[in-house]
């Protein structure tokens, strides 16, 4: 009788966990992807990413922690990336692809996942100062970018003003 109900716990944790990737997998991977700066479709490093950190998760769920699946996965997501990062130097045609794997690092964690600076720091063994100058160095070089492509918003033609509108 006990054999049955421990099986019984072990498949609706299984399920439980399921439900978690079902619904929150997609975000993770858009995550990974933007950590990678590879593109939407061709993503296999971000997806080999996500990959390990949920089979990660899902090993680690059973320790007794009540920790929140998501953060679990996305911290181990952001430290798996930290530990690997200097393979992908260069990005893939991501969005991100200008920055550093650090950039891209604080910067998705602050402003995609909106995790606070003190939490962040503490995740990447960095000081809070360091986090704020990374983030508004990458923040900086975006901006960069992007005026310097001549995409809208950017350069001369593109400048829009403080109301939305192109400026004359």
């Amino acid at each position: 009788m006990g054999t049955r109900r421990i099986r019984s716990e072990h498949a609706a944790r299984a399920e439980e966990f399921a439900a978690f990737v079902a619904g929150a997998a997609g975000r993770l991977l858009h995550v990974a992807t933007l950590l990678t700066a590879e593109t939407r479709t061709r993503n296999p490093y971000a997806r080999a990413l996500l990959t390990a950190a949920l089979a990660h998760a899902y090993a680690v769920r059973d320790r007794g922690r009540d920790e929140d699946p998501y953060a679990l996965t996305r911290d181990d997501l952001a430290l798996r990336f930290a530990r690997t990062a200097w393979r992908h130097r260069a990005g893939h045609g991501g969005i991100l692809a200008a920055l550093t794997p650090r950039e891209r690092l604080v910067l998705v964690l602050r402003l995609y996942e909106g995790v606070p600076e003190e939490q962040t720091a503490a995740l990447l063994g960095l000081p809070e100062a360091r986090i704020r100058a990374v983030c508004a160095r990458a923040v900086a070089r975006l901006r960069e970018e992007r005026r310097g492509d001549g995409s809208p918003g950017g350069g001369p033609a593109g400048r829009r003003g403080g109301d939305g509108r192109a400026a004359a």
